[in-house]
């Protein structure tokens, strides 16, 4: 059973910084130190400039420039501290070991501007990576029509903020509408047909009156693009999708469409938990034609206090190192949240502790509740 609320977000955020990491920071200083204990310790012939030149370089990438510049004076002194301590005998031999060490002192620093800078630029990537998701896929708010909403997209790659994994939720005049989706392909053709699905998905659900017709409308949505743009493949370009809709006037009645795409999941507050799998089969958005197949949506009923979970492929697809696939079904069962954000934390940690680091393909997930007494 997977811990949900307070207690488990406090364990998480502990856990943010990598141990590794936090033993690599305090390195540099250990190395000084160690350096000068080494020196006092043994005779004068035995030399430490190698704990105090390592020490600067391992701070330059870890470090901001004012403490790598604090770690590399703070080797150089002791190196020259030292060398007066036990008494200059070889001029020649002192001279080399503070010159290394300087040398090298100065090579960290640059090392740190270096990385500092690609840092930079890193982080100006990240905000317009940003910026680009926000635009295409914004954030729900936490509460629409009566129920709480949260969504996450969580890319595979370092850095990466979107991808062909989509969703998009929506108060519309025929209930909240919600889309979880995932297109065929990676890179920016992955992209730009999520931007024509969640497009059409707007406009759609705003203006159509089931979502049998929505589905329709994405449908035509992507095969015109197909055709018309060069960068959407109009034979292999589609998209696996799930839409939902809790219409205005009964909350209780919940309305699933699934277009080739992972069920959904729903979660009673007691523990209990169902997929969604669809009476129907049905091929992926952009392949209607080939499977000659009316869409139908599937009607079930969302207690009080329930959570639907809709995920992408990224999410089951998950490998640990024995190759086993993430369930969610085994790992949800049983569990209790709080909410649709505790939800949606539980399971991305979660993945990620499966696959012992990160998923190896793009997740974009959405959970909706209907809180107790709506």
């Amino acid at each position: 059973m997977l811990r949900g609320g307070e207690a488990a977000r406090r364990a998480r955020r502990e856990r943010t910084t990598p141990p590794g990491r936090r033993l690599a920071r305090r390195l540099p200083v250990a190395l000084v130190v160690i350096g000068v204990l080494f020196d006092v310790a043994t005779p004068a012939r035995y030399t430490a400039a190698p704990f105090f030149s390592a020490a600067p370089l391992i701070a330059a990438p870890l470090y901001p420039l004012w403490a790598t510049a604090g770690i590399a004076l703070a080797a150089v002194v002791s190196e020259l501290l030292l060398a007066v301590f036990h008494g200059v005998e070889d001029y020649q031999q002192s001279a080399t070991e503070v010159s290394t060490v300087v040398v090298v002192a100065l090579l960290a620093l640059a090392i740190n501007r270096v990385v500092r800078a690609g840092e930079a630029r890193l982080a100006s990537e990240r905000d317009v990576s940003e910026a680009a998701q926000r635009a295409v896929l914004p954030v729900p708010p936490a509460r629409l029509a009566g129920l709480a909403i949260a969504a996450r997209y969580v890319g595979a790659r370092a850095g990466a903020r979107i991808g062909g994994d989509l969703y998009a939720v929506q108060d519309t005049p025929h209930g909240v509408r919600m889309i979880v989706g995932d297109v065929r392909g990676k890179g920016l053709e992955a992209v730009e047909a999520a931007v024509v699905v969640v497009g059409a998905f707007r406009e759609a659900a705003e203006q159509e009156a089931t979502l049998e017709a929505v589905a329709h409308r994405l449908e035509r949505a992507l095969r015109r693009e197909g055709a018309r743009r060069a960068g959407l493949d109009e034979q292999e370009g589609f998209a696996t999708a799930v839409l939902a809709e809790i219409p205005a006037g009964d909350r209780s009645l919940l309305r699933v469409l699934n277009r080739g795409h992972p069920p959904p999941l729903l979660l009673t507050p007691e523990g209990g938990l169902r997929e969604l799998v669809p009476s129907t089969a049905a091929l992926p958005l952009g392949l209607g034609d080939l499977g000659g197949r009316p869409d139908r949506s599937d009607e079930t009923f969302l207690p009080a206090g329930a959570l639907l979970l809709l995920f992408t492929d990224g999410v089951t697809e998950a490998r640990d190192r024995a190759g086993r696939f993430y369930d969610p079904r085994a790992r949800l069962r049983g569990s209790q949240f709080s909410g649709p954000d505790d939800l949606l934390d539980v399971v991305v940690e979660d993945v990620a502790r499966h696959t012992r680091g990160g998923p190896a393909d793009d997740m974009a997930l959405v959970a909706v509740q209907r809180p107790l007494g709506a």
